[in-house]
């Protein structure tokens, strides 16, 4: 629903402080009520977001998963976290996104979804169908598996190495590069877009940082992925997205606020 997971610990919180202060005796349905008031938390944050975006230094990006690279985490989890799932549920207007998270994430009954964000139940099937449209993954979520691996460990070394060649055949002719540094970190403020010029912006940033900086793989939302960290600072974490053999899009998250799930990890139980 919102894209980091410090916002979302502070809705979490938010809801039990106001269940704690509410008589449990006249709830009839616990799960509805905490559903309803997390719901209503979250949409009145996203709103605020919106605004304080319009400030955002560069390119925002959601915070990315890291997770680990057990079977069952990555099933578990990677569904609805995958960094181009979260992208595209970015650019809903909250409403959509509440409606469309509670529909097609949690089975949430429309009748309570509607109740809930103060829709008719009807438009809010309308509601998901238009948003369900806009999500066309190019491979399922959840499948980090060898062949993605090595594409990503090949452009490592092909980095390493400097050849501007090695590090082209393994990207999409379409493919984009998006850097969020945020407020503390330098990154491109505008996606850098095809093969050439993206392979060239890549080795600039290995000439420039690779001897200081320790190369991690990792699963970013589900997918193949690295962590660079540089004096046992986590300083970017990369997710990747490929389809047929290439890398589609390659994202960098500097901005250390939305690297909570490196050290403390989602888990599966």
């Amino acid at each position: 629903m919102l894209g980091t997971l410090a916002d979302a610990d502070d809705i979490a919180q938010d809801t039990w402080l106001r269940w704690q202060a509410t008589d449990g005796e006249q709830i009839a349905n616990a799960e509805a009520w905490l559903v309803t008031t997390a719901t209503r938390l979250c949409l009145d944050r996203l709103r605020s977001a919106a605004r304080v975006r319009e400030t955002y230094l560069g390119p925002w990006l959601p915070e990315p998963i890291v997770t680990d690279s057990s079977p069952e985490s990555i099933a578990e989890l990677s569904d609805s976290l995958t960094l181009g799932f979260l992208m595209l549920l970015d650019q809903l207007a909250p409403v959509e996104r509440a409606v469309f998270v509670l529909a097609d994430v949690f089975d949430v009954p429309y009748a309570e979804i509607a109740a809930t964000v103060g829709r008719s139940p009807a438009a809010c099937r309308q509601i998901a169908s238009r948003a369900r449209r806009r999500f066309r993954p190019d491979k399922q979520p959840g499948q980090a598996d060898a062949t993605d691996r090595e594409l990503v460990d090949g452009l490592i070394r092909a980095l390493a190495s400097g050849d501007v060649n090695e590090v082209v055949a393994r990207l999409a002719p379409d493919v984009v590069c998006i850097s969020d540094g945020g407020p503390q970190r330098s990154a491109a403020r505008r996606p850098v877009v095809g093969s050439d010029r993206v392979a060239r912006f890549l080795i600039g940033l290995a000439s420039r940082h690779g001897r200081n900086v320790t190369v991690r793989a990792a699963v970013v939302g589900g997918s193949a992925g690295v962590i660079l960290s540089a004096a046992d600072v986590v300083y970017q974490v990369v997710a990747v997205t490929s389809t047929d053999g290439l890398i589609t899009a390659i994202y960098f998250v500097g901005n250390p606020d939305k690297h909570s799930s490196v050290s403390h990890p989602p888990s599966v139980e």
